[in-house]
């Protein structure tokens, strides 16, 4: 017998038996679709969850030298740490020791409680921070007298809202600087909350900054970062490494990875349950249809069908109701899934590993729980299967 008439012959069992067989692929569609389900809202959960924990800065470090002690850190440290290979993004900020005021006749002294930083041109990205009006400094504003404040700095100033045509001005230093930007809260830096940060270029130029920074902010891939970590202070000053003092990784990258492991560990728990009560169903089902069909597996065999074209015909019939209810399953799972994940506003997340698995693990999880049933019904003779009726 071909392969294509023992696929036809057992495709023919189902045509003739359409509700059983529906009932039966319903089964296993219900263990797939459960299979995707709760692997696929799962995987959007910790989506999210990890989405929030690197909000927190779990790839970021920050370097500065040790408290009380004369060090600057060289010109060209951005540079440096820019060549270490995962570093994704590095930003600098210098204190200008300068004075930021409302206005030219407010006491010189008086400087709100407000630090005036250089900033290089990727603070932003390095700590994860938005504009909340207008925009921040880029190379257009670089060498130019323009200012970008801090969330509470624009509030101390009194400066609460950019008016196209009519932007607000300080007066820093000697100079009159325009406000392009004001900062939402910097959660991951509260210091740049207070601070009015200028461009390095017009720093140097108008505020008399010796271009040493003073503060770096490193972001890293977390696979590496304790090795960036243990290699910064030589890059940054390699003279005395032990002058420079660099915060240890987040509490939030632990907690990450924790979460990384665990939501791993309940997937495959849970996906490994869905399969194994689809496999159930779909055993219990060729079962009863061996004892069902006792007298055609009789006559066929009286006809001269062998045992192993009775065992092909049930088995293949197995396979092809796993199949039918793995695809089935796995559109109704994926389907679920990502309606589920949406209404929760998380990032939808259906793990390739699970779609695959629908389908290929209908067609393992067929053949083995047809294989048994098959194998019993190739064992009947003739006169014991047409005995049986």
């Amino acid at each position: 017998m071909k392969l294509s008439d023992l696929l036809r012959l057992g495709l023919l069992g189902i045509s003739t038996r359409k509700t059983r067989a529906a009932l039966s692929a319903l089964g296993i569609s219900i263990g797939i679709a459960t299979m995707i389900v709760v692997t696929g809202i799962p995987a959007s959960s910790q989506a999210a969850l990890l989405t929030e924990l690197s909000s927190l800065g779990t790839n970021m470090l920050r370097a500065e030298p040790a408290p009380n002690q004369p060090v600057r850190m060289p010109e060209t440290a951005l540079a440096g740490v820019g060549r270490i290979g995962p570093v994704t993004n590095a930003a600098a900020v210098a204190n200008t020791h300068t004075v930021v005021r409302r206005s030219d006749k407010t006491d010189p002294a008086d400087g709100s409680g407000l630090v005036v930083l250089a900033s290089s041109l990727g603070l932003l990205d390095a700590l994860n921070g938005k504009v909340h009006t207008g925009r921040f400094l880029d190379q257009s504003t670089e060498n130019l007298p323009a200012v970008v404040l801090g969330y509470v700095a624009a509030s101390r100033l009194g400066i609460n809202q950019l008016v196209p045509g009519r932007p607000p001005v300080v007066y820093i230093g000697h100079s009159w600087f325009t406000v392009i930007g004001i900062l939402d809260p910097m959660p991951l830096a509260p210091d740049i909350e207070r601070a009015v940060m200028v461009g390095w270029g017009v720093a140097r130029t108008q505020l008399g900054f010796d271009g040493h920074p003073t503060v770096m902010y490193v972001k890293a891939r977390e696979s590496a970062l304790e090795d960036v970590r243990a290699v910064l202070p030589a890059t940054l000053y390699p003279e005395l490494p032990g002058m420079i003092q660099v915060s240890r990784p987040s509490d939030a990258l632990a907690a990450k990875r924790a979460a990384e492991t665990t939501f791993s560990a309940l997937f495959l728990g849970l996906a490994g349950i869905a399969l194994l009560v689809g496999g159930v169903g779909v055993a219990n089902t060729m079962f009863i249809s061996v004892l069902e069909r006792r007298r055609e597996i009789g006559l066929r065999r009286a006809l001269g069908a062998t045992r192993g074209q009775i065992r092909g015909q049930f088995l293949t019939e197995a396979v092809a109701l796993s199949v039918l209810g793995g695809l089935a399953g796995t559109a109704i799972g994926v389907l679920a899934a990502l309606g589920y994940a949406t209404y929760q506003g998380w990032p939808p997340v259906i793990p390739p590993l699970a779609v695959a698995g629908g389908v290929l693990g209908a067609i393992v999880v067929g053949a083995a729980a047809g294989l048994h049933p098959s194998i019993r019904a190739a064992r009947l003779t003739p006169t014991q299967a047409l005995a049986s009726t």
